[in-house]
């Protein structure tokens, strides 16, 4: 995966992967639709995320366990699959811990792209950790952002950030609060990883104008942003049903009206109305962009030699015969 980004390059991945997500998001309807299968734990979830659109199945396995940070582990890993829906074969199997960030990244530029203000080019990032690169890379490529203001409550998760954007043509400024690094700042990410809910921006906070991107409310009983600051905005979701669940709308009553996105893309439901209207995305993530990004790997692979041809399936010479399959077998 790693070879691939660099044979693709990251900025051009980012734009033609968001490309692809917006395309799945004006299929929409095609898709099967569920919110994630979840198994929760005290400190943790781990999570199954499959879809559909008639042709081809993909699930994605993946984890979110905010703690490991500290024994040296990942908070999230993730792998995913595609297969054929006439056969059942699977056709492409692969890491996805890289490329979540990845396709996360890549969907909020793309939402940001319809929801931002058009002249946007300072955005703040709230939230220093793995995603916060992705996300600053993404919205450079997507919308034009020229500037990234950082501030994490760990100031070496913001050393860190700003020394691996220190080569791709951005201005970065490390700020010492929230408040200072949302300051002239036209779209505010907020990319937490701690599992509880927390208020990362206040009502205060937020000027007439702003788009926010709030990726790190994305399981019950964790969220990032006040009550005040959602009566506020205008909320656009992914799939209502999952983000009620997981995302900062879990705070709202049931029918606190949301837009989902893909009406947004298709033309049958308006984005950015005018220059002082709040934008709010409520990103947890769905399974039809990790779809998206596997039929993206899966197009990218072709002729790179960056791909196993390996056997997943058992594949007897006669269908019915998988025991004698297994005696010859000892033969090899």
């Amino acid at each position: 995966m790693m070879r691939l980004v660099h044979a693709v390059g990251i900025e051009r991945l980012l734009v033609e992967l968001s490309d692809v997500i917006e395309d799945d998001f004006r299929r929409w309807d095609l898709f099967d639709k569920t919110p994630r299968i979840a198994s929760h734990s005290k400190e943790a979830v781990i999570e199954l995320m499959p879809t559909s659109d008639g042709e081809i199945y993909s699930f994605k396995y993946v984890n979110g366990h905010p703690k490991n940070m500290a024994q040296g582990l990942q908070t999230v890993t993730a792998f995913g699959l595609l297969a054929e829906v006439s056969t059942g074969y699977p056709v492409l199997l692969t890491e996805m811990t890289l490329l979540t960030a990845l396709r996360t990244a890549a969907t909020s530029a793309m939402v940001a792209r319809h929801l931002a203000p058009k002249d946007a080019r300072t955005m703040a990032i709230i939230g220093n950790g793995a995603q916060a690169e992705f996300q600053a890379l993404a919205f450079k490529a997507v919308c034009g952002i020229t500037h990234v203001q950082l501030y994490d409550i760990d100031p070496m998760a913001t050393a860190k950030t700003a020394r691996n954007l220190s080569h791709f043509g951005l201005k970065v400024t490390a700020c010492a609060s929230s408040q200072a690094a949302i300051e002239g700042a036209g779209i505010i990410t907020t990319c937490t990883a701690d599992k509880q809910f927390a208020t990362i921006l206040t009502d205060n906070m937020i000027g007439a104008g702003i788009h926010i991107n709030a990726v790190g409310g994305d399981c019950p009983g964790k969220t990032e942003l006040h009550y005040d600051v959602l009566s506020r905005a205008d909320t656009f979701v992914e799939y209502t049903p999952q983000t009620r669940i997981e995302g900062e709308i879990q705070q709202m009553p049931p029918e606190f009206p949301v837009t989902e996105m893909w009406k947004v893309v298709s033309g049958q439901a308006t984005g950015r109305r005018d220059a002082r209207q709040i934008t709010l995305f409520d990103s947890v993530g769905f399974a039809i962009e990790d779809f998206s990004a596997l039929r993206y790997v899966r197009g990218k692979l072709a002729g790179t030699g960056l791909y196993q041809d390996l056997d997943m399936i058992a594949d007897p010479d006669e269908p019915r015969d998988l025991f004698g399959m297994l005696q010859r077998s000892r033969k090899i």
